[in-house]
């Protein structure tokens, strides 16, 4: 029998997390060893963001460099990592039985809020993925639902790993240094966000916008936030409520943005790194 893998969330920062010395870069390197080894991993990138589902089914899909301005270094890396149209097909039936539509993109790539943390997780590339979008036209309650019904993936060795930020206000990003105590506005929504997390609570984290401090400068777009829904209903097995999540990393860069990562049903091996005071 496989491991039965937990629900992640991780916030991705910008794509130079990869070489800037920050403890969320450290943090993930150690990630992925302290974690049962999966047999493929469903990612669920804030930057794929479709008007209906899609499940990217390349059998080797390419390295996407979505990002613009950075340092030549970034351009030159990839992340070979195989792809499972298999997969893709499964994830796809568990949709429909739940009447969740969705299309398959022999095309896509995988994009940086998919690479980027997998490369630090897991560097030999070795492990299928197979990326799952976001539609922000669609309500907080659809990513949820998207969850559940692909929740049963989990028992069958599969990693979901959804990649967003607890916090994205990149408009204020350009007036913080990289590794500058978080602004009060941002720490005030990621403790919040801890908070229903740990509880599991799901009604507070669906209705964000209204009961999260600050929340529109917290996330202008719902892009970021969307991805942590769909690892919230991964959590819920056989219909049963949310478990309470557990946070496994609180940072912050530029100030605004927290890189907090948080698990459902974890790993007894992983433990949290960062602690909140």
């Amino acid at each position: 029998m496989p491991n039965v893998m937990p629900s992640l969330f991780v916030s991705h920062g910008a794509p130079t997390l990869l070489t800037d010395p920050t403890p969320t870069r450290d943090f993930l390197l150690g990630l992925g060893a302290s974690l049962p080894r999966p047999k493929a991993i469903l990612a669920v990138s804030a930057h794929w963001d479709t008007p209906e589902t899609r499940l990217g089914s390349a059998a080797a899909p390419h390295t996407m460099y979505d990002f613009y301005g950075f340092p030549d270094e970034l351009y030159e890396r990839t992340y070979p990592a195989p792809g499972s149209p298999r997969l893709a097909g499964h994830a796809a039936e568990l949709l429909a039985q739940a009447g969740l539509p969705s299309r398959q993109d022999a095309q896509r790539g995988l994009d940086h809020g998919a690479w980027v943390p997998l490369s630090l997780m897991y560097p030999q590339a070795d492990i299928p993925v197979v990326q799952l979008s976001i539609s922000s036209r669609m309500p907080p309650q659809r990513h949820l639902a998207l969850g559940r019904a692909l929740a049963p993936l989990r028992a069958q060795g599969v990693l979901i790993l959804a990649s967003g930020n607890a916090t994205h206000n990149l408009r204020e990003v350009f007036s913080h240094g990289l590794l500058e105590a978080p602004v009060p506005y941002a720490k005030a929504f990621a403790d919040w966000l801890t908070r229903h997390v740990e509880a599991g609570e799901d009604a507070p984290l669906l209705n964000y916008l209204s009961n999260g401090p600050e929340a529109a400068r917290n996330h202008p777009t719902a892009d970021h936030y969307l991805p942590l829904l769909v690892a919230l209903g991964a959590a819920e097995r056989n219909g049963a409520e949310a478990p309470k999540g557990r946070l496994l990393h609180d940072g912050y860069t530029f100030g605004v943005l927290s890189m907090a990562a948080y698990a459902w049903g974890a790993s007894p091996t992983l433990t949290a790194t960062s602690p909140r005071p």
